[in-house]
């Protein structure tokens, strides 16, 4: 039997870190090994909050290609395409603009957030609002059975169902309707504890950080600004040297004896 295909990929803003490993890399990982998959890098759609700089994007391809070699997909097993070099899915987005209202691409709660965190409000563009079609395109061009997402990119997906809901009640059932492959893991905080992990907000660890500048960032992390001494009571919950424990600590057991221990003053260091 063929295998299910898959799409999967990331825009090329700048490097990857650790949020993209727990949130997609580490399940595509997972993934590539059980079916067809195809990873796009949506440098058209980063244009949408970095037209200014095209060239930077064009730089960070690179980048972002050595982060996916380096986490251990395998080019035996996966196909990368750039998404500038396939015009049909501009092509395409622009069909499926007729499909969808402003307003629920305004109502759509990812493009909200990323809105509100980078501080768009009145100067967004039209296409920075319409990416969630451009990212229907990517996926009905490639005719992906199954998109790898993590929680807060539901969203996203949903529109893409809608898109292609629509499509098929018009012009007969052509379009394969892509169902979400969840990641394990939601959201990773950032080091500064506030909001999830990004490139933009400068609170990432990143997956090419060398040891001394992980160490670094790690010793200044966000954790509990109730505990002074060390030795009082601490909170677990929201706390992201713990949210990290739970991501990335084996040892599960030691990392509940850990928990426990903190909650009560019992961890100094």
């Amino acid at each position: 039997m063929t295998p299910k295909r898959i799409l999967t990929g990331d825009r090329p803003t700048g490097k990857l870190h650790l949020g993209h490993y727990v949130g997609s890399l580490q399940n595509r990982l997972k993934l590539q090994y059980d079916y067809e998959t195809y990873i796009l890098i949506a440098d058209v759609q980063a244009l949408t909050d970095n037209f200014a700089t095209p060239e930077q994007l064009q730089a960070n391809i690179r980048e972002v290609m050595l982060d996916y070699l380096a986490v251990g997909v395998d080019l035996n097993r996966c196909r990368f395409v750039v998404q500038s070099m396939v015009p049909e899915i501009a092509e395409l987005t622009m069909f499926y603009i007729n499909l969808v209202t402003t307003a629920r691409l305004e109502r759509n709660p990812t493009v909200k957030d990323e809105i509100r965190l980078k501080g768009m409000d009145a100067s967004v563009t039209a296409g920075f609002v319409c990416y969630p079609v451009s990212q229907a395109a990517d996926i009905t061009s490639f005719g992906a059975d199954c998109v790898p997402v993590g929680a807060d990119q539901a969203p996203m997906l949903e529109q893409t169902q809608e898109i292609v809901e629509r499509f098929n009640h018009l012009y007969g059932k052509t379009l394969v309707r892509p169902e979400p492959l969840y990641s394990n893991f939601g959201r990773l905080v950032g080091i500064d504890g506030q909001t999830k992990m990004s490139k933009s907000l400068g609170n990432a660890i990143y997956l090419s950080d060398d040891p001394a500048t992980v160490t670094s960032k790690v010793m200044s992390m966000f954790t509990d600004p109730n505990r002074i001494h060390g030795t009082e009571p601490g909170q677990v919950e929201g706390n992201p040297v713990f949210i990290y424990h739970d991501a990335f600590n084996p040892e599960r057991e030691r990392v509940a004896q850990l928990k426990k221990l903190y909650r009560r003053g019992g961890v100094t260091r």
